[in-house]
């Protein structure tokens, strides 16, 4: 991404950080906020609050001077403008979304930024991010990265936890309709256990420290939630590979699954690997 490329689409970021999180600022903790309004792209159910947010972000994209693509959980893929498209934005509009409904403090914004080359053919995947950002609204902390170029949490470096023992680390995972023993010996090998139910944020908790690490084994974690988070972990110097160690090389499209296994270092990677393996 060169430097002209990188100030425009930071620029667009910042703005549907700033104008989605003052759409939803209003609903965060009511009840209204939680209601269902439709069945997403995704074949989720979609509330109220996630509609505001998403709404936001098509009106703002909609005021940008180039074509460019969404792909986003509610709506689908859209493009807007006319003509080829310059770029992939992967929008989740609101990372979190049962914790702003009940304002518990990890709910957000993820939007990853993939640059179509003149002439490129076929479905760019997610290794075509890059720029990330993921914002953490109840916290105001911004998590950032541009591939090649480090990342960052408020404009300071971001460096991931030096732990090598996993009886002394802090893992998230993402649980939902998880058979728990598919898991529980690596219950039992870590500290702690950390769920928020906020994948992009949790994530960037393990480029900055916060967490060592953090597993979906489920092979059902939606790619697009974690196409931001992702460069920005992988560029604080963590790992991120799916369940049985590849690099995570999917389509950019809001019904491509994978399953995840997101560490502070390779130390830590290969034991949380074996453990895996194992079970």
């Amino acid at each position: 991404m060169n430097r002209e490329d990188q100030e425009f689409w930071g620029e667009v970021c910042q703005d549907l950080i700033e104008e989605s999180q003052r759409a939803i600022s209003p609903l965060i903790g009511s009840q209204k906020s939680g209601e269902i309004v439709k069945m997403g792209a995704d074949g989720t159910p979609t509330t109220l609050i996630d509609m505001v947010a998403e709404n936001k972000v098509m009106e703002v994209l909609e005021g940008v001077d180039r074509p460019l693509t969404l792909i986003s959980e509610e709506i689908g893929e859209v493009t807007i403008g006319e003509g080829p498209s310059d770029a992939i934005l992967v929008v989740d509009p609101l990372d979190g979304t049962s914790n702003a409904v009940k304002n518990i403090p990890a709910y957000g914004i993820s939007v990853a930024v993939a640059p179509i080359s003149p002439g490129k053919k076929g479905s760019l995947t997610i290794q075509d991010i890059q720029m990330g950002v993921v914002k953490n609204y109840a916290t105001e902390d911004i998590y950032s990265a541009v591939k090649g170029q480090g990342a960052f949490v408020n404009g300071n470096d971001l460096t991931p936890s030096l732990k090598q023992d996993l009886a002394h680390i802090s893992l998230g995972a993402y649980v939902y309709r998880m058979d728990m023993g598919k898991i529980e010996i690596l219950c039992k090998s870590v500290r702690r256990m950390r769920i928020l139910g906020a994948v992009a944020i949790e994530l960037s908790y393990v480029a900055d420290g916060t967490y060592d690490a953090f597993v979906d084994v489920k092979n059902n974690l939606r790619l697009v939630d974690v196409a931001a988070a992702k460069l920005i972990l992988e560029e604080s110097g963590g790992i991120v590979t799916d369940s049985n160690g590849k690099s995570l090389n999917g389509r950019l499209s809001v019904l491509e699954k994978t399953s995840l296994i997101a560490t502070c270092n390779e130390v830590i990677h290969k034991k949380i690997m074996d453990i895996l393996e194992g079970i």
